[in-house]
């Protein structure tokens, strides 16, 4: 069994903790508030991939997908 003074001044350091990661989220939830808020306010300046990129990608894709396709039917590549 604790003694009543060693589990106050347990409970209170644990309040104690709790409060200073509280505090600790919220100072860092705000600034992710205010990162995102700078970001919308100077908008999506960024340019478009290129159109040659995504057609590779599509490619990919595409390939990936017949490999997936053989290896369901049990045809060995």
């Amino acid at each position: 069994m604790m003694e009543p003074l060693s589990m106050g001044v347990l409970v209170a350091g644990l309040i104690a903790g709790l409060g200073t990661a509280s505090w600790a989220a919220l100072k860092g939830w705000q600034g992710w508030l205010e990162l995102k808020r700078l970001e919308l306010s100077q908008g999506c300046n960024a340019p478009p991939p290129p159109v040659s990129s995504g057609r590779i990608e599509l490619a990919d894709l595409r390939e990936r997908v017949r490999k997936l396709e053989a290896i369901a039917a049990g045809i060995d590549l």
